[in-house]
Parts: structure tokens; C-alpha cells; sequence
């Protein structure tokens, strides 16, 4: 990646979304980042981008807030202004929600929760963003190896995750002619605390779920940030419209 890269990542405060702004501030760019209250943990987030190299900015976002992204931008702009940038290199959409349970416990609510937080904030909040992404910048979409293999009581989960790899592949035929890329990287199951932690926490899901990858273990948030960073690489800037699955060989 060139030097001097700015980069948003949402739902930074944790998990993947902190790892993918270590890993971007590791190779130079400055990031800003984004939570939806765990302030404490933006400002984690913000010392570790600090400590590998990076310049770091903290910015509340609600993805599932459609109505705040105006004012968002506007705040995002500024500070764009203050580190003497005029544009925004790097989209990660990192926040999510996930809502499980089988076919016969699904609510409504839970149903719009996980579409409206998922699908309709990331496609309003790159709809909103577009106007400050530079001329080859580039979009990454977090989605999941569950769009590609199944498990239980991820249905909606998994259909939301569908609808953003969608969503990137006809975006980029829209902003190719600007010359900015947008991807989907795929995480497979990964030790952070996303579903209460039970990757993290639970030795026998681990035990399960590493039986089950061909690499014969769950994944470290770390890891994914590197695929993330990679992924905006300029080595790859040929690469648009792909989902890259980054799983250990999960359910082969």
C-alpha cells in the first residue's frame, strides 16, 4: 500500500474492525474509527493504530441510523480537512449485527434488525460516502463463509451477508469508471467475542468448528485484518467485484 492512505473502518472498537486498522495502519494509512457507543473501545482501537505507526481519528457512526450518515460525512470530511486530505482511500465495512436462531424462533424485529443494520445501512452509508471516495479508491464488505457453506440457525445472517456480496459486485461495475474497486472478504470462524464470544470462549465449539477447516483451527482476528489490509494493497488493484474467503479451508 502507498504511504499516507486514509482509511474509515466501521464497528472499530473490537473484534475484526480493530484488527483491520492495526493491519491498515501498519502499512501506512490513517485511519479513523468508527463505533456505536464503545467509546472506551474506539479509544483502544485508536492507541494500538498509534503504537504501529498510524495516525488515528475516533468518530461515533450507527449503521442502522440511516438519517445520521449526512451529518456523519460532513464530521468525516472535516476531519479529512484537519490531517490535509481532501479524500477517503479506504472503506471497510466492518459493522454488523447477527441475530440467531432457527426458522420457528425468528421475530420480525429480528429480521429487520439484522437486514436493516446489515444490507440497508452499508449500502445508504457507501451511497453517502461515494462523494469523498478517491479517484481508485476502494470498498471492502465484511461478509462471511457462511454465504458460501451453512450452518444452523444462521438463515438471516447468512441471506444479509448474501445481499452485501451482491450489492459490491453491481456497485463495482458503477464506480469502476472512477477507478474505485469494491470487494468482499469472507471471514470463516474466527476467535473474536461476535455472537457473545462463544468462538473465543467456547473450547468445544472450538474443538467442533477447527475439525471442520482444513487448517484444523478457528482463526485470529489478526489474520483477517491482514487479508483486509492485503486486500487494499496496490498489488491488487486489478481486482474488483471478487469475494476473497478467508476461512482455512472451512467445510470443503
Amino acid at each position: 500500500m502507498t504511504i499516507d492512505k486514509t482509511a474509515l473502518v466501521t464497528g472499530a472498537n473490537r473484534g475484526l474492525g480493530r484488527s483491520a486498522a492495526v493491519a491498515l495502519a501498519a502499512r501506512g494509512a490513517r485511519v479513523v474509527v468508527t463505533h456505536r457507543g464503545d467509546a472506551a473501545g474506539a479509544e483502544k482501537t485508536a492507541e494500538q493504530v498509534r503504537a504501529a505507526g498510524g495516525t488515528a481519528a475516533v468518530l461515533r457512526l450507527d449503521i442502522s441510523d440511516v438519517s445520521s450518515f449526512a451529518p456523519f460525512t460532513a464530521e468525516l470530511g472535516g476531519q479529512l480537512e484537519r490531517w490535509g486530505a481532501s479524500r477517503l482511500d479506504i472503506l471497510v465495512n466492518n459493522a454488523g449485527v447477527g441475530v440467531f436462531g432457527p426458522l420457528e424462533t425468528v421475530t420480525t424485529d429480528d429480521f429487520d434488525t439484522v437486514m436493516g443494520t446489515n444490507v440497508r445501512g452499508t449500502f445508504f452509508l457507501i451511497q453517502s460516502l461515494a462523494p469523498l471516495l478517491a479517484q481508485g479508491g476502494h470498498i471492502i464488505n465484511v461478509s462471511t463463509s457462511l454465504t458460501r457453506h451453512t450452518s444452523p440457525a444462521t438463515s438471516v445472517y447468512s441471506a444479509s451477508k448474501a445481499a452485501v456480496e451482491a450489492l459490491g459486485r453491481t456497485l463495482a461495475a458503477e464506480l469502476g469508471p472512477r477507478g474505485i474497486r469494491v470487494n468482499s472478504i469472507a471471514p470463516g470462524p474466527t476467535a473474536t467475542d461476535f455472537n457473545g464470544g462463544a468462538m473465543r470462549d467456547d473450547a468445544g465449539m472450538r474443538r467442533v468448528l477447527a475439525g471442520q477447516t482444513a487448517l484444523g483451527r478457528v482463526g485470529q482476528p489478526e489474520e483477517i485484518g491482514d487479508a483486509i489490509a492485503a486486500l487494499a494493497a496496490e498489488g491488487l488493484h486489478w481486482a474488483t467485484a471478487q469475494r476473497v474467503e478467508v476461512s482455512g479451508g472451512a467445510l470443503l
